[in-house]
């Protein structure tokens, strides 16, 4: 697809959402997500819908990741597309968008190299590891340039969506920017690292720290930089479709490599910094994490969990440590 018409196109979309959209409804559905959000839902489960499906008018396109990494308005294409179907379904997800860029963007600020997935997998890129001579000069080094690797990009995104919705009312109040993918701490040493760092927080314990100190400054810096252009909302904000209280999610896939004595020592320190920053939020991790879920849940500032595979956790233990706590759980299957 040109550019021009892929310019073209994203505007007949946006037209399209902009008919489809029920100010009321969408204005009912955030309000019960906020009744969530604040601990007030009174039901055993919290499983919000939309009244009735609203379809498509015009055929959206199917836009790969690997293009909208190269396009911004490939990349809004893609986003909005995940909100035109939530409309199509009726389902109770908000509608949200964010700088789809995947887990590698503070890694590529410090020059890590990028490993793009092929077209068919259609799945967000990653990075290759540093080389030890590397990982060595960043050690030594302090926050890099923001707008270095894809950062800038990023940020740019940012500022796209916000002049492209200007015209389109509904989608301006309705469709929210969430922050990008800038991860945790921990992951992001990994990231950097390899998986190397496991031995390495016990062979070098103080490095991994300075390395951790190192990247909670980074995500700091970075996400003041993104506030300045998308500022987030005073009390609850959107994250996959969810809203918890707070306002940023913390990614911990790391941890589940982790002992819960770990993960107190090398995770929760830093995860606790940047929470206390930028008002508190919620923790997301992947795989099983049932062991250090009291550890995590019990930080200052977290209103919300979020489960990538809710199956491979005990749940009895997961529910004692969040919800019985008033911790709000997101994710879980209605199996």
């Amino acid at each position: 697809m040109s550019p021009e018409s892929l310019e073209s196109t994203l505007r007949e979309c946006l037209e399209d959402l902009e008919r489809r959209m029920d100010d009321a409804e969408e204005s009912r559905l955030m309000g019960e997500w906020r009744v969530f959000a604040e601990g007030r839902h009174d039901g055993e489960y919290f499983m919000p819908r939309r009244a009735r499906p609203a379809p498509p008018a015009v055929q959206w396109p199917k836009v790969r990741v690997n293009q909208t990494l190269e396009s911004p308005a490939a990349m809004a294409l893609q986003q909005l597309g995940q909100c035109s179907d939530r409309l199509a379904a009726g389902d109770g997800f908000l509608l949200n968008v964010r700088a789809n860029f995947g887990t590698c963007i503070l890694p590529s600020l410090f020059g890590a190299e990028l490993f793009l997935m092929t077209d068919e997998a259609d799945t967000l890129p990653t990075n290759w590891p540093l080389d030890a001579p590397s990982l060595a000069r960043v050690l030594e080094g302090g926050v890099p340039g923001l707008r270095g690797g894809l950062g800038g990009r990023v940020l740019d995104m940012g500022r796209y969506y916000l002049e492209l919705f200007r015209e389109y009312p509904a989608v301006q109040k309705h469709v929210h920017m969430y922050h990008p993918d800038l991860q945790g701490p921990m992951d992001l040493c990994e990231l950097l690292w390899g998986s190397g760092i496991f031995t390495a927080l016990i062979e070098e314990p103080d490095r991994v720290k300075r390395l951790l100190g190192l990247m909670t400054e980074t995500y700091t810096a970075f996400m003041k930089a993104w506030r300045e252009i998308v500022p987030f909302a005073p009390d609850f904000n959107p994250h996959w479709g969810f809203l918890h209280r707070g306002r940023i999610m913390l990614r911990d896939d790391s941890a589940m490599n982790l002992s819960p004595a770990m993960v107190a020592e090398f995770v929760v320190p830093h995860d606790q910094q940047l929470l206390t920053a930028f008002g508190g939020g919620a923790v997301h991790f992947c795989g099983r994490g049932d062991h250090f879920i009291g550890e995590l849940a019990g930080m200052e500032g977290v209103h919300a969990v979020n489960l990538g595979q809710p199956e491979m956790n005990d749940l009895e233990t997961v529910l004692r440590h969040t919800v019985d706590r008033g911790v709000n759980l997101l994710n879980l299957p209605r199996a």
